[in-house]
């Protein structure tokens, strides 16, 4: 019994000690890095799965070549039209005329302007009537046409008297409103007015105007 229990004692003793440096072991792998290798290729292997690979599926059949198409031929293309292009018109020649030549004529100068006339001269003394103006015409003289149709008015002339005292010319200033009145005023005063004819300073007689009316009214 007692070396029952001392070789028991022994192999318990020597299992401590055992499973001590396993541990021991295992605590250096671990700091070293060895138990890092280890675990990933425990790891690795716990890791791979065997797969079976699925066999290639079977080669398809070629589609058949299509059937050959003719070969047309290529088309016929007709030639351009020949154009035939005319040939060029010779130039024009330009005759040139030279100018005309025109013979300058001496473009005579114009005449002298006239004198101008003399002035009038001033009358010292104007022109006066001889007898009674109120003569020049009278109610025997008025236009019968005139008389018939009722017609009456004021005349009024002028008379160019020359040196002589005669009358030149008559020209109504003032028309009555008849033609018949008027045209009968001037030739009564024309041949029946005398005049002193008027003179300038040194007494000469010179022409002159008179001015006057003669108012024509029907007789009663």
């Amino acid at each position: 019994m007692a070396y029952a229990d001392h070789s028991q004692g022994s192999s318990r003793t020597i299992s401590i000690v055992i499973v001590a440096l396993i541990h021991a072991v295992l605590g250096y792998a671990f700091v070293t890095g060895l138990g890092m290798k280890y675990v990933k290729k425990a790891a690795e292997q716990l890791n791979v799965i065997d797969v079976k690979e699925e066999p290639p599926p079977p080669d398809e059949e070629p589609p058949p070549p299509p059937p050959d198409k003719p070969i047309e031929p290529p088309p016929v293309v007709a030639p351009p039209p020949i154009v035939q292009t005319p040939a060029p018109a010779p130039p024009i020649q330009t005759v040139r005329t030279p100018p005309p030549v025109f013979n300058e004529v001496p473009v005579p100068a114009p005449p002298p302007a006239p004198p101008p006339p003399p002035a009038a001269k001033q009358a010292a003394k104007g022109v006066s009537p001889r007898g009674n103006p109120g003569s020049w015409a009278t109610t025997e003289d008025y236009p019968s046409r005139a008389l018939r149709e009722e017609k009456q008015g004021t005349t009024g002339f002028r008379l160019e008297v020359g040196a002589d005292g005669r009358v030149t010319s008559c020209t109504v200033t003032q028309s009555s409103g008849s033609p018949e009145l008027d045209d009968a005023t001037c030739k009564l005063v024309s041949r029946r007015a005398r005049f002193s004819p008027a003179e300038d300073d040194q007494g000469n007689k010179i022409p002159s105007t008179y001015a006057n009316r003669i108012q024509w009214r029907i007789p009663q």
